[in-house]
């Protein structure tokens, strides 16, 4: 498979990222960006793009993929409705509508979130764009699209969230990670378990669309 990657310098992007390099049946990797990875692999490509509303001028470059793994994605915590919207429903959108034109047999896969609101209607703001953006990616003319909502993530393989506060928050429970994975399975995944799930979902499919905890952890 050929893979674009969006948001490859995040936590969970990291991981998805590790997984595509050592997995043997991905032959390209394309990470789209406004900074580099600091990765450097045989497979590897790299676009630095500053607008993700437009992509006209890297088109060219974004034709005959298989997949899109698509982990870009911002905290709601202190931002405005209107803020998080734009980074999270316009972006996501943007980016896909594009791929959907240029590559119509891509699977595409987005990174939501456990308690996203299908709905549209609950009273968490995040909930409901992130509800949005499924509901919207899923009419996209895309040959599949997979909606990953994971909980708990164990980073893994020296991936790091670029959020300060959250990689202190990690680093002071690494310890507990072993722990919470015996008694809570069923809440807990790793960057490993999600690159390795939005990779076997891409080739081989998968009987749900959005994919919980559970869905992640047995992929």
């Amino acid at each position: 498979m050929k893979v674009i990657i969006f948001g490859a310098t995040g936590m969970v992007g990291q991981g998805v990222l590790h997984e595509c390099l050592v997995d043997p049946g991905i032959d390209r990797v394309l990470v789209v960006g406004r900074s580099p990875t600091g990765v450097r692999n045989a497979k590897l490509t790299e676009i630095m793009h500053e607008d993700f509303m437009d992509y006209s001028a890297i088109e060219p470059q974004l034709t005959g993929f298989d997949a899109c793994f698509f982990c870009l994605g911002v905290s709601s915590i202190g931002m405005s409705e209107e803020r998080y919207r734009h980074l999270t429903y316009d972006l996501t959108l943007a980016a896909a509508t594009t791929l959907a034109r240029l590559n119509p047999q891509m699977i595409f896969t987005y990174v939501t979130g456990a308690g996203t609101d299908s709905t549209e209607q609950g009273s968490r703001m995040w909930a409901r764009i992130k509800g949005k953006t499924e509901n919207d990616l899923f009419k996209l003319p895309f040959k599949a699209a997979y909606m990953f909502r994971p909980g708990a993530i164990q980073p893994l393989h020296g991936a790091r969230s670029k959020t300060a506060w959250v990689q202190a928050v990690y680093a002071v429970s690494g310890p507990l990670w072993p722990v919470l994975r015996r008694i809570s399975p069923q809440f807990v995944t790793s960057t490993e378990q999600i690159g390795r799930a939005m990779i076997r979902a891409a080739r081989e499919g998968y009987p749900r669309k959005v994919l919980e905890m559970e869905d992640i952890n047995s992929l």
